[in-house]
């Protein structure tokens, strides 16, 4: 099975963030899947997208290029709902 990898951009005020960053993490946890997310706005490594406090040592902001990777058994799916979450700004606005 290929691994799912996906760019996509922040657009959301707060970026990866308190609220945005726990949905992002809620999310990333339905899925039996592996899930990172980097940084590639500031070149982080990938880190674990089901845990908190990695997600929130990204610093990721408004504008920045996110890469989402997924690598298990719902990949596609796990993939879709976090980009899906990233484009509607975490039901902001």
């Amino acid at each position: 099975m290929e691994m799912q990898k996906v760019t996509v951009t922040l657009t959301n005020r707060v970026g990866l963030h308190a609220r945005p960053a726990a949905l992002f993490v809620q999310t990333a946890a339905r899925f039996r899947s592996n899930v990172t997310v980097r940084s590639l706005t500031r070149g982080t490594p990938p880190v674990n997208a089901k845990a908190i406090l990695s997600v929130m040592t990204l610093g990721a902001e408004q504008g920045h290029e996110l890469e989402l990777v997924a690598e298990g058994p719902d990949e596609s799916e796990a993939i879709a709902a976090l980009k899906e979450l990233i484009e509607s700004r975490f039901g902001e606005e």
